[in-house]
């Protein structure tokens, strides 16, 4: 853990001002669960799709010296004041911050961990996609799957036709990991439902 009291007092900072500015970032416990995941299975090369204002991956690079993370942003004012908050943090050298629409990204590299936390109907479409890039004993992380608890309503009880489209689009995801024969996959009741998809053959 290389978090000083300065380091903690900005991350805490960018939490705030995004809260303020209705920049949506993971859940307390969600946090939480992938920092320890990261400690414990020794995560040193993370894959992140969806940098809003880069408040989680300051937290994962806060936990050691030798973790280095790419990340990839649509939004510009994000993918900007992103950028801002890692360079203040001094954390910039550890980070490579992409701006553009991730499913028009190719990546050679490999990672030990791969959070999907972009846009929520794309979860499949990014699923396969970056499926490739994952290290034979990684993990993929997806946020999200529960969406603030609609994905457990009715859809006659959701007003939105937007809103239907996109938890139809989630439950779809449910479907896909379930019956994906390559990863299993577990959903766990932290923050706003995490799904962990481990290959098969490294369990």
């Amino acid at each position: 853990m290389i978090i000083n009291n300065e380091l903690e007092t900005f991350i805490k900072q960018v939490k705030k001002e995004a809260l303020e500015m209705d920049v949506p970032i993971m859940e307390d416990d969600t946090i939480n669960y992938i920092k320890k995941y990261i400690v414990e299975n020794k995560v040193k090369r993370i894959l992140e799709i969806g940098t809003a204002v880069g408040y989680s991956g300051l937290n994962y690079l806060s936990l050691d010296y030798d973790i280095s993370l790419v990340t990839i942003e649509r939004d510009e004012n994000r993918y900007l004041k992103a950028l801002q908050n890692f360079k203040e943090a001094g954390l910039e050298s550890r980070v490579d911050i992409i701006f553009k629409d991730a499913l028009e990204v190719d990546i050679n590299d490999k990672f030990d961990l791969i959070i999907l936390d972009g846009a929520k109907g794309q979860n499949i479409n990014f699923f396969n996609k970056f499926k490739k890039n994952l290290e034979a004993n990684g993990t993929i992380i997806t946020d999200n799957m529960y969406l603030h608890g609609y994905v457990n309503k009715d859809e006659e009880d959701i007003t939105s036709r937007n809103l239907r489209a996109l938890v139809r689009k989630i439950k779809d995801y449910h479907n896909f990991l379930e019956e994906n024969e390559e990863y299993d996959s577990e959903i766990l009741k932290i923050g706003d439902g995490i799904a962990v998809s481990v290959k098969h053959n490294n369990i």
